[in-house]
């Protein structure tokens, strides 16, 4: 990967403006495991209003969303295309997003192609890459917390203890 510059991916006024534009964000790879992390990732952005849109071949639904087999195959238009895949699968995945009219190709940490990124690039799309949706919003959108969730605390001081 000499001479990718993975920096141009990871904008930060960039991923505000796509976390505060997008609306329907389809998770490619998104997993029924509770334990997974792409499925902690759908439940947080479902939690904070998007619409989550799972897109796994071995599901048919997710998160109490009908699972599609591919990006091709959901009916409605899609803001953000989140990869949770392998990064040689990238490629495809960017083609399918360019053709879908997605407007943002959103690649989760280590989902790292030059390949995907270019092909998604010359297609109109912004590029996220090597950064998680989820941490990203929870860093612009004021929710950070351990869980992912806005506990209304300011002090780590328990109520009694001080």
């Amino acid at each position: 990967m000499t001479g990718f510059d993975l920096t141009r991916y990871q904008d930060p006024l960039a991923i505000q403006r796509v976390l505060h534009t997008a609306r329907t964000i389809a998770i490619v790879g998104l997993s029924n495991n509770q334990l997974r992390a792409s499925y902690f990732v759908g439940y947080y952005l479902k939690r904070h209003g998007y619409q989550v849109i799972p897109v796994n071949p071995r599901e048919t639904e997710i998160l109490g969303e009908k699972s599609y087999p591919s990006l091709p195959d959901v009916p409605v238009h899609v803001d953000v295309v989140n990869v949770f895949r392998a990064p040689d699968a990238l490629p495809s995945i960017a083609r399918d997003a360019v053709a879908a009219g997605a407007g943002t190709l959103w690649c989760q940490f280590g989902v790292i192609n030059a390949e995907g990124a270019k092909i998604a690039e010359d297609g109109g799309l912004t590029v996220i890459m090597d950064r998680c949706i989820k941490v990203e919003h929870a860093r612009y959108v004021g929710r950070m917390h351990w869980l992912g969730f806005n506990t209304e605390r300011i002090t780590s001081v328990r109520a009694g203890l001080q």
